[in-house]
């Protein structure tokens, strides 16, 4: 328990230590936000741009750099890992697509599949063939497991992948909201691999959650810096490996409960709207709703961290009790 926890302090104490620094560099190399154009965003947010972005890049290394040295470097823990530098690698590909066309549009969706996909089947073939986890899908709150053939368990794993990191990347839109909706996540996963003996995947989830913590003091409203797509990719990834190798692909529902309503904020809106010709929501995602309803960045942040924590302690209670039951 005491590696975990000084892993934590010590990812938290990298971004609070390089973050001034970092920050510094990719002001002087102009490595700005580059926001969607006006119509498509609440009007408040053309003064984020030119913010520093790609702060996902310190994340990952605040994050990979106490991992590496504290660990047992278990196979599930490095695969795990993997995913998260590979998502990030993809959220790094689309910023800096941005950034040289000076443009909102990254990558081409096909090309972020892609490589969502390439990472999702290494992740499913060494997690089963290597680690040993079932081809089952669990119900926790059920007590029940579905089996699952090897085929079908692919596009399992690559639906929570691909879902994980697009919802966390939607999710980033206000400043400090993914990155403390993340470290609520994370904080479940540490204790769900806490309490079935999994100490390197624990370790790596309180890293991460120590990393997002260190970013909060220069991403809070205003933020200095954003995680941008590589960050946000990144932390998804980990999110969506972490309940791969804890057998929660399902009830990851609940404990991402903000970045599932997110998510489906933005689906319900097209659909609708390509079908009725009418709005749900005022804007979507979810939160540029709460915003055109005229609530301040700071309430929507703080209520929807709450509402994290809610559904991560629902989402830890209902596991707990599974392993109990």
């Amino acid at each position: 328990m005491a590696r975990i926890l000084i892993a934590a302090i010590g990812a938290a104490a990298l971004m609070l230590f390089l973050g001034p620094q970092f920050i510094t560099w990719l002001r002087r190399n102009e490595v700005g936000q580059f926001v969607r154009p006006q119509g498509m965003i609440p009007s408040g947010h053309d003064a984020k741009r030119g913010t520093p972005t790609m702060g996902g890049l310190l994340i990952l290394f605040a994050t990979t750099l106490p991992f590496l040295i504290l660990s047992g470097r278990s196979t599930g823990a490095m695969l795990v890992l993997f995913a998260t530098i590979g998502c990030g690698a993809i959220g790094f590909a689309d910023d800096y697509r941005k950034i040289v066309s000076k443009r909102s549009l990254g990558l081409a969706a096909r090309w972020r599949m892609l490589g969502l996909a390439g990472i999702s089947l290494i992740l499913a073939t060494v997690a089963v063939k290597v680690v040993g986890i079932p081809t089952t899908l669990s119900f926790q709150f059920i007590h029940m497991s579905l089996p699952l053939g090897s085929v079908v368990y692919f596009v399992v794993v690559l639906f929570v992948v691909s879902g994980a990191a697009n919802a966390v990347n939607l999710t980033d839109g206000l400043d400090g909201l993914a990155a403390g909706t993340c470290a609520i996540a994370l904080l479940v996963y540490t204790g769900i691999a806490f309490v079935t003996g999994q100490k390197d995947l624990a370790m790596l989830s309180a890293t991460l959650m120590g990393a997002c913590v260190g970013f909060l003091w220069f991403n809070s409203f205003p933020a200095q810096v954003f995680m941008g797509d590589t960050g946000s990719y990144a932390l998804g990834g980990a999110i969506a490996a972490l309940a791969v190798m804890t057998k929660t692909e399902v009830l990851l529902i609940v404990i991402g409960a903000v970045f599932v309503a997110e998510a489906l904020s933005v689906m319900v809106q097209v659909v609708v709207f390509k079908r009725y010709r009418r709005r749900v929501f005022l804007m979507a995602p979810l939160h540029h709703h709460f915003e055109m309803a005229g609530w301040s960045e700071t309430k929507i942040i703080v209520r929807l961290w709450l509402i994290a924590l809610i559904f991560g302690s629902i989402g830890f209670t209902l596991y707990f009790r599974s392993l109990h039951g």
